[in-house]
């Protein structure tokens, strides 16, 4: 594993340890992961990456709580994850995880202020709270007044500022963002990657799964993965970030 030159800033958000993942198809056993050990920390920007095949996106849905490790042991915020009741892991994907997909994922007859509002009405927030909080949200990425467009009557660059918007309402503990500018040309790919820096500089924590170089470069630390396995782990140091 190459030297980390940054230490973490925050307390450990998430600890994984031996963690594998077997899927059958047909006859065949996939081993997806193969006894995977991850620390990730509040207030790390992290970037995971690997070629298609090498197990980011079985990490992805670990780390989101969609999926459970075949072995191993997967702690968030100090909690097993393992020992969780499904109404227990579907809480913790609504209030502490901020998820950012590729297709955005939004209602399609939903305004903009709907779409953010959806995961304080599954969090039991009443009306006003709720339209206040959606709208601060949209205000934080710059969508003021697109509060009641809906996603047919937004570029791709907005329906994403929608979709961080919505991960940020609920003030996770991580947001989680799935090759966020796969759908994006490459200057509303630039926006979107300077507004999760901002996040990361307001205090948020931020886990990028991705396959694209440039975009990862944009975190402050890499973890590749090949053949189910951690191929390398390394913090980025203050030189290599202001080069890149």
């Amino acid at each position: 594993m190459e030297q980390r030159t940054l230490r973490p800033k925050g307390n450990l958000v998430i600890q994984i340890e031996g963690v594998t993942k077997e899927y059958k198809m047909g006859d065949e056993i996939v081993r997806a992961l193969r006894g995977v050990d991850l620390s990730i920390y509040r207030n790390e920007y992290v970037a995971i990456m690997g070629p298609s095949g090498s197990g980011k996106s079985t990490m992805m849905n670990l780390l989101g709580c969609l999926d459970t490790p075949t072995s191993g042991k997967y702690e968030f915020n100090g909690k097993d994850v393992a020992t969780m009741e499904d109404d227990e892991l579907a809480e913790i994907r609504n209030k502490e995880i901020g998820f950012v997909f590729q297709t955005f994922n939004l209602l399609p007859r939903s305004s903009a202020l709907q779409n953010v509002e959806l995961p304080l009405v599954y969090a039991g927030i009443s009306g006003e709270e709720r339209r206040a909080k959606a709208l601060s949200a949209l205000q934080s990425v710059g969508l003021g007044d697109r509060v009641h467009h809906k996603p047919n009557e937004l570029s791709g660059g907005q329906r994403q500022r929608v979709a961080i918007a919505r991960a940020l309402v609920n003030n996770p503990s991580i947001i989680l963002a799935d090759e966020p500018t796969g759908n994006l040309d490459t200057k509303t790919s630039i926006e979107i990657m300077n507004i999760f820096e901002t996040l990361y500089e307001q205090g948020n924590t931020i886990i990028v799964v991705t396959h694209e170089e440039d975009i990862a470069r944009h975190a402050r630390r890499i973890v590749r993965l090949r053949d189910g396995l951690i191929e390398s782990d390394r913090l980025i140091s203050e030189m290599e970030f202001a080069k890149a």
